[in-house]
């Protein structure tokens, strides 16, 4: 998950490659790094924490004046996040930084130890660049790396450079690297924001392809033979993100979702083929992490609800590694669902998928990303740029296809009218009504910021919109938050309530609203304080309640998302918490 820039052009190098990694901090931020060539010379500089540290070290004590040069920013996997397991790593002659985990590294590193390499940290990157480096005498350097790629086990995107030489080198096999094209140079990046707009032309680097490019030149090289790599067109395609006034890019990501799913409504809602067709299957197993899965769940009583389809939903991580039955493969679709595209526990299960013969469709926000491209079947949410670590505009517009596909699937099979399309018109104007009114979420949010536990419950639909909030409540604002069943608190996890303890108990499902109050009111008789979540038309007597306005069932989730999401947003505030880069995430998981 940690974010690369490699660049080797005529521009600024020092700048390209701070300003890029600026742009991949979202990736990780326990530590950077950046290691600068003049071909002769070489600078590496580290710092523990944010790139806007190292930025500081570059400016007081780099000396070179660079023609290229390979930055780093990281998410701890291998090694604690120090200055010594910082990123560029050197070993002899190579110097290079690493995204993705090599599972064999120890077996690797005790056998060159056995041959006399040493080594000075405790990463399995620099495992890599001692490999590297002990081929280096016998063979070229392409050949090198491609012996030393074919030791490698697990996942990696790695950009290389070596002592006396003007080139860098780039390969990648389970985690994202793209080659860009600009007027004054090359890039290789994990992703092409890091570019900020330079780069008009891509390659989406395949497994085991190095690159080799210098200032004027760049070769494709598979198995050491050279070939030509799909160059694509992206120069009226925008990747920067600003905050347009607003304090953290969280907040501002939440306010652009009614202008989002007001577009995407009117270039979809009435359109025959634009949606993926799952009429004709009787089984649908749905695989993603964290909010992309609580998504999934959201859409399968969606779907089982208007479609009469089953739906399994899976956390990627399990599903890849469980004895799976298939019935009828031909009637099973399995659906995928990520922001980025590149999460490598759903890649993981898509592959894996594919090599049973059974058809895949992808939900993603990233055009050209792993899953766009290997997918059966693909569509794009439209989210634009999201910047901030925690998903808010991704979540819903993943939520917005998969209530379309299920509507749009219902009337297909006859059991709901085409009018219910039209219900969706009204949706952007219900989110910003939300927006709009947000004092009494910010009032709730103010009596709460305090606490050190809470507990989110609800059931059926509500319970998958629980699970989002309980998330969105850790990742922003650090308190300890745990999604129940309503039904199933009492089954033993209601010994942890005492008084004070906090409970928010979702209501948006009227079938079952009496139930859900009664299990909140059996916290509450043991002290705790309930806050309810529901609709306008509810009445639940309760004096801390945030409503939303009422909607139909299919419609409801998108209406109270928001409401979910402010509401971690300013708790978060109250606390002082860094709300964009919260600790220990990364926004991208290419790790398994």
């Amino acid at each position: 998950m940690c974010g690369i820039i490699g660049y080797n052009g005529k521009g600024n190098v020092k700048s390209i490659l701070i300003d890029g990694l600026k742009a991949l901090e979202y990736r990780g931020y326990d530590s950077a790094g950046i290691a600068l060539s003049s071909i002769n010379d070489k600078e590496i500089i580290k710092s523990v924490g944010r790139v806007a540290k190292l930025e500081e070290k570059v400016k007081n004590e780099s000396k070179l004046t660079p023609k290229f040069g390979i930055a780093h920013t990281r998410w701890a996997t291998n090694g604690a996040s120090t200055l010594n397991n910082a990123h560029p790593h050197t070993n002899g002659k190579i110097t290079l930084v690493h995204n993705g985990i090599i599972e064999n590294s120890d077996v690797l590193k005790n056998d060159l130890i056995k041959k006399g390499v040493k080594f000075y940290g405790d990463t399995d990157s620099e495992v890599v660049a001692a490999l590297i480096n002990y081929y280096l005498d016998d063979n070229d350097i392409v050949d090198s790396i491609n012996k030393a790629l074919k030791m490698l086990k697990g996942s990696y995107a790695l950009v290389i450079m070596i002592d006396g030489d003007n080139n860098l080198y780039a390969v990648r096999k389970d985690s994202p690297l793209i080659i860009g094209y600009s007027d004054n140079g090359y890039y290789a990046v994990s992703d092409i924001s890091a570019t900020l707009g330079n780069a008009k032309k891509i390659v989406y680097l395949d497994v085991n392809v190095i690159a080799k490019f210098n200032s004027d030149t760049i070769t494709y090289y598979r198995d050491c033979k050279e070939i030509k790599e799909k160059v694509i067109d992206v120069s009226n395609i925008s990747f920067e993100s600003s905050k347009d006034g607003y304090e953290h890019f969280m907040l501002k990501e939440i306010m652009e979702e009614p202008k989002l799913v007001s577009n995407f409504i009117n270039k979809y809602l009435y359109s025959d083929n634009s949606f993926y067709d799952i009429s004709n299957y009787k089984r649908i197993d749905i695989v993603a992490c964290g909010s992309a899965m609580h998504a999934g769940l959201t859409s399968k009583y969606l779907i089982e609800k208007y479609d009469k389809i089953e739906v399994n939903v899976y956390m990627a991580s399990e599903y890849r590694y469980e004895d799976k039955i298939y019935l009828d493969k031909d009637k099973t679709l399995i659906i995928l669902i990520s922001q980025s595209g590149e999460t490598a526990d759903t890649i993981a299960a898509l592959r894996e998928a594919k090599e049973n013969g059974i058809k895949t469709l992808g939900i993603v926000n990233r055009e050209g990303s792993t899953i766009a491209r290997e997918a059966d079947y693909v569509i794009m949410t439209e989210a634009g740029v999201e910047t901030a670590v925690a998903t808010t505009k991704a979540y819903i517009m993943q939520v917005l296809v998969l209530s379309l596909i299920a509507i749009k699937t219902s009337i297909k099979l006859g059991f709901s009218d085409k009018n219910l399309l039209d219900e969706f018109k009204k949706l952007p104007h219900l989110i910003e009504a939300v927006l709009n009114n947000s004092d009494n979420i910010k009032s709730i949010a103010s009596k709460i910021y305090n606490i050190d536990n809470c507990f989110f419950i609800g059931r059926l639909i509500d319970y998958a919109m629980c699970m989002e909030a309980s998330l969105k409540l850790k990742e922003v604002s650090y308190i300890h938050s745990e999604c129940y069943a309503a039904g199933e608190l009492k089954h033993g996890t209601i010994s942890l309530i005492e008084k004070g303890t906090t409970v928010f108990a979702i209501i948006t499902d009227k079938s079952v609203l009496d139930k859900t109050i009664s299990n909140l009111k059996e916290t509450l008789a043991r002290g705790a304080r309930g806050i309810v979540i529901t609709c306008d038309d509810t009445d639940t007597d309760f004096d801390l309640e945030i409503k939303v306005p009422n909607a139909p069932y299919f419609i409801e989730p998108m209406v109270l998302i928001p409401s979910l999401q402010l509401l971690s947003y300013y708790v978060a505030k109250e606390r002082g918490c860094d709300i964009d880069k919260p600790r220990n995430l990364a926004k991208s998981v290419t790790v398994e």
